[in-house]
């Protein structure tokens, strides 16, 4: 990796922050949800025809755009930000705060796209200075499956032409601004949804010898399905399943004839989290018949888990150590939550990394997905700068074995 290269794009990070700073405030104050983002696409349309960088329409919100700089043909690297919104309330007393009731960026996919755009501009004005061609991924839908990450893979987004690695970032509230953090390997769970209903004769709540009590089965139910991890799994590969919603019943005196249960089941090995679901349906129709009651079962199928290429991922360490110091960059921590980034790191080298969003001297540790989540704007200069710098290299300089 180039020192001067490096210099270059910190030095534009840092000439370019106020004013994506301001874009980012702009898209907070203007969220929108998974696969409706239609304002949001055609503002970063409208950025990429500004710098001058060709894109196309894919995932009907889904913006992909084509940069390129020297000798376009030596490598293909996509940057990835994902541009959604979630269904919350937003909380925070701020200028900038959301303007569309009821929707919220309670994630930092604002400064995802952000990050991003800010990449681009970067990379663009530096465009003679690095080698290859830069795949910008403005992607739809993260938050809800199947995933925009599906969609646009579905679309060709790896083609045509296709990267030889991935790159993306992740706002990290318990991470201090100023750092970032990467693991190589298994890095977020898969996720699966769990939709149950039991159905029975229903009766007078003093009468239960007329019925098949739809709330006692549920409750069995719920208990019994702890012993698929707990007594099926090996207890050093990560799982975890969870019923989150039990839902029968309006009255105390009358045995409803319904109950629906909702939950999520995690997992970080695909042939258990498919063997898994086959205990499931198994243990759940068995229980439920033995107590005579119908069940209708469905598991909605959602996002692998993501799987960091382990040289990619030392790599772009290496490539953040010499950005930021070492002491700025840390190993992230296994997660059970989910990311659809995931679909891609089954299918290219990927690398998914944190930024450093918090700042607890400014009472800034709000975790995300919640109504208050905010982020110290400061991330921005690193995020796209990092993101920059990953573009024109694609790490691969920095890997053990040189390029």
């Amino acid at each position: 990796m180039s020192e001067l290269l490096q210099q270059q794009i910190k030095n534009l990070a840092k000439q370019y922050a106020d004013e994506f700073i301001g874009i980012r405030q702009y898209l907070h104050a203007h969220p929108e949800l998974s696969y409706r983002e239609f304002e949001t696409s055609k503002f970063i349309q409208q950025k990429l025809t500004d710098l001058n960088i060709p894109f196309e329409v894919k995932a009907t919100t889904g913006v992909i755009g084509l940069l390129k700089g020297k000798n376009p043909e030596k490598r293909v690297v996509a940057l990835r930000g994902d541009m959604d919104a979630l269904p919350i309330t937003e909380e925070n007393d701020v200028p900038y705060k959301s303007t569309n009731p009821g929707i919220m960026h309670a994630c930092g996919h604002d400064v995802h796209t952000t990050c991003l755009l800010g990449a681009a501009k970067i990379l663009n004005t530096l465009k003679d200075e690095w080698e290859g061609t830069v795949k910008l991924i403005f992607q739809p839908g993260e938050e809800k499956n199947p995933g925009g990450a599906s969609l646009l893979i579905n679309a060709g987004v790896l083609q045509n032409p296709a990267p030889e690695n991935i790159f993306a970032l992740h706002v990290h509230p318990g991470l201090e601004v100023g750092k970032l953090s990467f693991r190589g390997g298994m890095v977020m769970a898969s996720a699966d949804e769990i939709y149950i209903t039991i159905k029975a004769k229903g009766g007078h709540a003093a009468a239960p010898q007329n019925t098949a009590d739809t709330i006692l089965i549920a409750a069995h139910l719920i208990v019994a399905l702890q012993q698929i991890v707990s007594r099926n799994n090996d207890p050093f590969n990560p799982s975890v399943l969870s019923i989150t919603s039990f839902q029968g019943g309006y009255t105390t005196n009358v045995i409803p004839s319904e109950v629906k249960l909702m939950g999520t089941f995690r997992a970080m090995d695909e042939t258990w989290r498919f063997k898994a679901h086959g205990l499931i349906t198994k243990l759940a129709t068995e229980l439920v018949h033995s107590m005579g009651a119908e069940i209708d079962l469905k598991i909605d199928v959602g996002y692998p888990f993501v799987l960091n290429n382990e040289k990619l991922s030392a790599a772009a360490r290496k490539t953040a150590e010499a950005y930021l110091g070492t002491a700025n960059v840390e190993e992230t921590e296994l997660r059970m939550g989910a990311e659809d980034f995931a679909y891609y790191s089954h299918q290219i080298p990927g690398c998914f990394f944190r930024l450093g969003v918090g700042n607890k001297a400014k009472g800034i540790s709000i975790g995300v997905h919640t109504p208050t989540f905010n982020v110290d704007e400061n991330c921005i200069e690193i995020g796209m700068g990092m993101m920059a710098l990953l573009g024109s290299t694609g790490a691969i300089s920095q890997s053990p074995e040189g390029e």
